[in-house]
């Protein structure tokens, strides 16, 4: 399953990913465009969690008001 999702990656990208949050990302990008259902984003989820796959924390604005 993580083949499969590297060579998606390389197809899009024109690129190997730098590491499995750019893989993360990318799914979360096809879930949201209707390209992965949730059934396939969950197991391709999964997988990634297993690799400690994560988001960057949020960024915290302060406002100046």
């Amino acid at each position: 399953m993580l083949e499969e999702l590297k060579s998606h990656f390389e197809k899009v990208k024109n690129r190997n990913p730098l590491h499995v949050n750019e893989l993360l990302d990318h799914i979360q990008r096809r879930y949201i465009h209707g390209e992965l259902s949730i059934v396939e984003y969950k197991q391709f989820y999964s997988v990634l969690d297993k690799l400690n796959a994560q988001k960057p924390d949020s960024f915290i604005f302060a406002s100046n008001s």
